[in-house]
């Protein structure tokens, strides 16, 4: 272990042994223990994790459903051991991760506070000292005589949050618990985050939140497929985590598109390609192509395409005839291809494109398809505007 880290991950691994031999009776589970080719599933959580945790560092761990990383927490807070490596940990840790284990439901929730505080090595004495402060957190004061079976998840989660907090930890391990209560409480949790900051308290963050790791989060790494893809600052690793969603979600999949079409058919869409799914801040241009087949002779169509955003606002589009562009005459069976190019000034997220063909100067439209395909734009700079155009800013002390 680093002289220097609250937590030292050194190579460690995760592995589970899943049996599929089906026991129906005292007898073959007996059997079972003592045969040899017993069918067993190897199901490898994590492997080979290494990363170091400086005191008084605010580390988040995100990663998607299944990654490890909740099983990585576990390890760290002692429920599982490793099958391989080695975990130091340098103070006294605490918990944040199942929490109200050890709660009896049939007991009140008054009861149970003194119950979770002995379990955290509280004496009564001291429990009652807290006992105010852990209810006015809770926001439970009209509920702490009632039995906690009589709670809900919420409420229970919620009271085991409250003395849980009260514990004098050097490192704490929280796990998704914002999730819990109204907005109220969850801006009381993220008040405690910003008091644990403040305190230089060491802190194991796993969330979903990609604007809390943002804001609370000092350093963070990104698991994925059960090991280790990325470690750096918050902003980086959050930036990493939405694209592996962004970058999976299929440009042309005909099944998560909207579409829609209608005209004459005289000339049709046959596709809309980009040459990627995902542009980043690097790509200072978006260019689409748009294939059009004529199914009769037709003299100078005019094409066009059109832009929207997830939440359907059209943001901008163009078509041949604006641009100046002819396409001359188009005989039956004949095709085109029209490539459309423009600066990348999108916002964050996904959008949509919409191709047309049209004919007598517009009146008539042979082909309006909507959705034809889909892009992303993946950008660290977010607003609650649909563009991004590039803005400079000058600071004087006129």
């Amino acid at each position: 272990m680093h002289a220097t880290s609250a937590i030292s991950i050194q190579k460690v691994s995760k592995d589970f042994r899943l049996p599929h031999d089906k026991q129906s009776s005292v007898k073959s589970t007996l059997v079972s223990l003592f045969r040899s080719h017993s069918r067993l599933e190897h199901q490898h959580a994590l492997h080979d994790i290494s990363f170091d945790i400086k005191p008084g560092e605010f580390f988040g761990i995100v990663g998607r459903n299944g990654s490890g990383k909740s099983t990585l927490l576990k390890i760290l807070a002692g429920i599982y051991q490793p099958s391989k490596g080695s975990v130091s940990v340098n103070g006294k840790l605490v918990p944040f991760i199942e929490l109200g284990v050890g709660f009896n439901p049939e007991l009140t929730g008054r009861e149970n506070v003194f119950l979770n505080g002995a379990l955290l090595g509280f004496s009564p004495k001291e429990v009652q000292n807290m006992y105010h402060d852990i209810v006015a957190f809770a926001e439970l004061e009209r509920f702490m005589d009632q039995k906690l079976k009589n709670y809900s998840s919420g409420m229970q989660v919620r009271l085991a949050f409250s003395v849980a907090i009260m514990a004098e930890a050097d490192i704490l391990l929280i796990d998704e618990v914002l999730a819990v209560g109204d907005a109220d409480f969850q801006r009381k949790c993220f008040d405690y985050f910003k008091s644990l900051k403040k305190h230089k308290k060491t802190v194991v963050f796993v969330s979903h939140d990609m604007s809390a790791v943002r804001e609370y989060c000092d350093r963070a790494i990104l698991i994925n497929e059960s090991r280790l893809v990325a470690e750096g600052s918050a902003d980086e690793i959050a930036e990493q985590y939405t694209r592996l969603f962004v970058e999976e979600e299929p440009g042309e999949d005909n099944h998560t598109l909207d579409q829609k079409r209608w005209g004459d058919g005289a000339i049709t869409v046959e596709k809309v390609q980009l040459p990627k799914k995902v542009f980043n801040e690097s790509d200072e241009t978006i260019s689409l192509s748009m294939s059009i087949k004529a199914h009769k002779d037709l003299d100078n169509p005019i094409a066009g395409f059109s832009v929207k955003d997830a939440a359907d606002n059209l943001l901008f589009g163009t078509n041949t005839k604006i641009k100046k562009h002819k396409l001359g005459a188009i005989k039956k069976g004949e095709r085109r291809t029209i490539t459309w190019s423009f600066p990348n000034i999108l916002a964050d997220g996904r959008h949509f494109v919409n191709a047309t063909v049209e004919y007598e100067d517009g009146i008539t439209v042979c082909d309006w398809l909507t959705e034809a395909a889909s892009f992303n734009v993946h950008k660290t700079e977010r607003t609650a505007y649909h563009i991004t155009p590039p803005i400079d800013v000058t600071i004087t002390d006129k």
